[in-house]
């Protein structure tokens, strides 16, 4: 078996794009730091909107080879941020796009919402135990912004974390993670992004800008624990988010979604340590891995 590089990062995402929006910096930076970056993909995102009029065929309600095309652009997006180590949980389509909360798609045979918590964990486990991460970034159990597939990652990231620690039930040595993060963005962060984008709107591609609810994870400031700075790496974010063409338009340091309204595109990238410990006595960590033992 190759050595695993001393510092190695799990990140656990619902569908292809999540990643480089939440954590495309952090990302690239540790990736261009010789980290193992390991990115975990839950579902194809089968049902996504289609924002390119010329690729509106792929959706779900017509030819249905959204998943499909996604995946090349998750591809190109983990090219654009240096990461080399990406999977589909159970391999690609073993998990279906679940939908928005309430859409029949939720409760259809095969979606990930529908899956049963230890199924889609175990191997998830497998993953742990192969590349034994020190740190796990996911969402937190609202899955950031309530869609059932985020809260479902949620939960079967932590489920993993905790099934990959003990003896028996799957191939590979126990692994124990020893710090789980949440996506996080900072209250003031958000409303300082929003005021440059509202004065800034009228020479953006946008019609309008979104409000800082429709942004996942905003939180009251003391809740963040960790900022990483992602600036020299923010135009590899950029780029991969831009790999993503069918869900995201991006003009940075600005972006929006199928609804086409505006959000900042965030450098900066924020953390809620969720379990673990760190070795910094106050104030915010600036580093994944603070604490960590080899």
């Amino acid at each position: 078996m190759t050595e695993l590089p001393a510092r190695r990062l799990l990140l656990v995402h619902a569908h292809p794009d999540d990643e480089s929006i939440n954590n495309g910096a952090t990302m690239a930076r540790y990736a261009a730091e010789g980290v193992h970056v390991t990115l975990v993909t839950c579902t194809l995102g089968e049902e996504g909107e289609v924002i390119p009029p010329g690729l509106a065929h792929l959706a779900a309600d017509r030819e249905d080879r959204l998943g499909a095309y996604r995946a090349t652009e998750l591809a190109a997006a983990m090219r654009e941020l240096g990461v080399t180590d990406h999977r589909f949980l159970g391999g690609p389509g073993r998990f279906r796009d679940s939908g928005m909360t309430g859409t029949e798609q939720n409760t259809r045979s095969g979606s990930f919402w529908s899956a049963a918590v230890d199924d889609a964990a175990a191997p998830l486990v497998d993953v742990i135990r192969e590349v034994r991460p020190q740190v796990l970034v996911t969402y937190d159990p609202h899955g950031g912004y309530g869609h059932p597939d985020h809260i479902q990652a949620h939960r079967v990231a932590l489920r993993a974390a905790q099934l990959a620690a003990t003896t028996g039930g799957r191939p590979g040595a126990p692994h124990a993670i020893q710090k789980i993060y949440y996506n996080r963005v900072p209250r003031s962060v958000a409303e300082a992004g929003f005021a440059r984008l509202r004065a800034e709107l009228a020479a953006l591609p946008f019609p309008v800008a979104a409000t800082i609810d429709e942004v996942p994870g905003v939180v009251d400031d003391a809740t963040v624990t960790t900022a990483i700075d992602g600036t020299r790496h923010v135009t590899a974010k950029a780029l991969a988010m831009r790999a993503h063409a069918t869900q995201i338009e991006v003009a940075p340091p600005y972006f929006a979604l199928s609804n086409h309204r505006a959000q900042p595109l965030f450098p900066v990238e924020y953390y809620e340590l969720a379990q673990g410990a760190t070795s910094r006595g106050s104030g915010r960590e600036t580093d994944l891995f603070e604490g960590v033992t080899p």
